[in-house]
């Protein structure tokens, strides 16, 4: 019997007496649960309506210990922060006290508050902290975000670490992980879609993530403007949502994009896969990431990713030669890597098939069996394939 503790920033809301959460966590943690007996998860509860993209867990013997949600840029918020503090340490304090292993989820304010416990205690022998962010950012960040890495390369006792991609004086707690967002069912979904795909016109662009400029998505505007200018028929999707969804689909109007753009709004996944089976690019000029996972996805459905050199896409996308990392600013550098492929479809159809046979590494079954050699290696710890369960109880 293995317990597992998760801490996470990862909202949760109530919808028709139903936990909920961000989706892409919830169905990573959903099998991530298959390895426990117990996995208890320490993450906020809001009270406003469930977003669309919210999903349930499916695992019965998954429970959330809720704590008020606290963040933002403002001063007030900053001030909640302190305020939700002594919460937060509280709720994680009880729950170690009832796990075998803590799995703790950087960086955020209640990650940081969880490394600070664990600095102070030795309560959880076996602590495992995934850092999701870039682990070697260009740019300035905040300070909370520099304060976890550091303290991550310091070593917290008892503690190993995963990070998206390798990287140079990596000590040697801290493991390269790939990060998961893939089915066995959907990696043979994608095989098939990009067996019959080809780079015909017009060239069919993706964009799949939430819709803010953080994410790059006024630099691929800006890329589609100039593709269309010099003549390039092309399709543009964008899937997702976003309080920045309404502005961006104003300035595509008023260039004149509005024959060649569309904004969908949130799909659930068995919609985006008929996106990602139609495209040809996946676009992503973000500004800041680790590995996001929709290049994973985009890369099972034979779709060549073209994104920000930041973070690990540039280590991946050379390694598998699946696409390529571009300045993430320079609409431009996006316009002239799509035309390049357009004159040369051959090399298109090489990446596109070298996405799809990269793409199992970031399936939910590699994760998993990298999880159970994490565990032996580093606590000689055995983790069944499937644990067996306890009775489901209602949730809170």
């Amino acid at each position: 019997m293995t317990r597992l503790l998760i801490v996470s920033h990862t909202p949760h809301y109530r919808r028709q007496g139903q936990i909920v959460g961000w989706g892409p966590t919830v169905r990573e943690l959903d099998q991530l649960a298959q390895l426990f007996t117990q996995v208890t998860h320490v993450a906020p509860l809001y009270a406003g309506a469930a977003p669309a993209s919210a999903l349930p867990y499916q695992a019965a013997h998954l429970r959330l210990r809720p704590v008020p949600p606290a963040g933002g840029e403002r001063l007030g918020d900053k001030v909640g922060i302190a305020r939700a503090l002594p919460g937060y340490l509280g709720a994680i304090y009880t729950a170690m006290g009832q796990a075998d292993v803590m799995h703790v989820r950087c960086p955020a304010n209640i990650s940081l508050a969880a490394l600070a416990l664990l600095a102070l205690s030795r309560r959880a022998p076996r602590r495992w902290i995934k850092y999701a962010g870039n682990w070697q950012p260009d740019g300035q960040e905040a300070w909370s975000y520099r304060l976890q890495r550091g303290w991550l390369r310091r070593g917290l006792p008892g503690s190993v670490v995963t990070v998206n991609g390798r990287w140079p004086q990596q000590p040697p707690w801290v493991h390269s992980f790939h990060n998961p967002s893939l089915t066995a069912q959907e990696l043979e979904a994608g095989r098939l879609a990009a067996a019959r795909k080809r780079l015909t016109q017009p060239v069919r662009l993706l964009f799949v993530g939430r819709i803010e400029a953080a994410k790059g998505v006024g630099v691929a505007l800006r890329a589609a403007q100039e593709l269309a200018q010099r003549g390039l028929a092309l399709q543009f999707d964008l899937v997702g949502d976003g309080p920045e969804r309404t502005r961006f689909a104003q300035w595509a109007q008023a260039h004149g994009l509005q024959a060649q753009v569309c904004f969908h709004g949130w799909r659930p996944p068995a919609e985006v896969a008929e996106f990602y089976a139609r495209a040809h690019f996946c676009l992503l000029p973000s500004r800041s990431e680790g590995w996001p996972k929709v290049l994973s996805e985009a890369m099972a459905y034979g779709v060549v990713p073209l994104a920000g050199r930041v973070g690990s896409i540039p280590q991946i996308l050379a390694e598998t030669g699946a696409g390529a990392a571009l300045p993430p600013a320079e609409p431009a550098a996006y316009a002239n890597a799509i035309l390049e492929f357009v004159a040369e479809p051959a090399r298109w159809r090489a990446a596109s098939q070298a996405g799809v046979a990269a793409a199992p590494r970031f399936g939910y079954g590699a994760y998993l069996q990298a999880v159970q050699r994490l565990f032996a290696q580093s606590w000689r710890l055995t983790l069944p394939d499937h644990a067996p369960q306890p009775a489901a109880r209602p949730a809170p």
